[in-house]
């Protein structure tokens, strides 16, 4: 486990104008506004028309910096999560600085691990304000997943949404945050994405139960806390029934965990950030628990402050 004394001090969000329902799948693939929505949760998801991950990822720190008032001249650190990038260089990340006006010379990269990508890059960037040779870190998740779906395999268009979700993380003496990322090698392509997203949901559902409850265990144990320590946890959100399971499974209510599969689908690294930046819009000195999972084999949990 590694603890670091930063705290998440600005979020934001951007999600694309355009909304995808189960009605509008239904014209598309053999699949049914009720088949979709009583085994997954998801009411509708977000397309991004003309928006990429880069402009989506702008915008989403734009929204961070401009609602909290936040000076953007203190950012000397930028990591994206991502799988979509629309060019293999320069990074989202290095774009995003650029677009910012941020000063020229600081650190930016791109970080993918899938749908842990967030919560990958959180620790890392907690990492590098550790050595205090950072002072304030811009970590975004940003995902067009639209751009590799294929729309007639009903597997999968139906799962996946569009987005974007920004925090700032500063150190703060008393602050703690602490993190527990892992992987292992899927040899089997069980969930992958080469053109297009490819998944064996079955598999998919048995490993997420297990390592999303795992993760929650971990980390609360290698902290010394119970579940009420935490004022909410804030899940990967890629299907309501994987999160049931983990609550039925370990006994927490489920009012804990914040949801919003229901209008945005799984957008990958973005889920996370996103449901920050709504939980932040009504929630202020709160101790979080974010769990993830994702493609790779990745999956990680953080416990942070915001």
């Amino acid at each position: 486990m590694n603890t670091h004394k930063v705290k998440v001090v600005a979020s934001g969000k951007y999600t694309p104008e355009t909304i995808i329902t189960n009605k509008d799948l239904e014209k598309i693939v053999e699949t049914s506004d009720e088949w979709i929505r009583t085994r997954t949760g998801i009411q509708e998801r977000r397309k991004a028309e003309t928006e990429t991950a880069t402009d989506m990822a702008y915008l989403a720190a734009l929204s961070a910096i401009e609602t909290y008032g936040y000076d953007r001249s203190k950012i000397d650190l930028v990591v994206v999560a991502t799988i979509t990038s629309e060019r293999q260089t320069p990074s989202v990340a290095n774009m995003v600085m650029g677009r910012l006006g941020l000063k020229e010379g600081i650190m930016s990269f791109d970080v993918n691990a899938a749908c842990t990508g967030f919560v990958y890059a959180l620790e890392i960037a907690s990492s590098l304000i550790s050595t205090n040779q950072y002072k304030s870190a811009l970590v975004i998740g940003s995902e067009r997943l639209s751009s590799v779906l294929d729309y007639s395999d009903r597997n999968t268009c139906i799962l996946f949404g569009d987005g974007a979700g920004a925090v700032i993380i500063e150190h703060n003496e008393h602050s703690k945050a602490s993190y527990y990322n892992a992987s292992k090698a899927d040899m089997s392509d069980i969930l992958t994405v080469d053109k297009t997203i490819r998944m064996d949901g079955k598999k998919v559902y048995v490993f997420a139960t297990d390592v999303v409850e795992r993760s929650i265990r971990h980390i609360l144990e290698v902290n010394q806390m119970t579940i009420d320590d935490i004022d909410a946890i804030l899940p990967h959100q890629a299907n309501e029934r994987i999160i049931q399971s983990v609550a039925k499974s370990m006994g927490i209510p489920m009012e804990k965990f914040e949801l919003n599969i229901a209008v945005y689908g799984n957008t990958s690294a973005a889920s996370i950030p996103i449901l920050i930046s709504e939980y932040m819009e009504k929630n202020k000195n709160k101790r979080v628990l974010l769990v993830g999972f994702g493609g790779g084999f990745t999956w990680g949990s953080a416990i942070v402050e915001i």
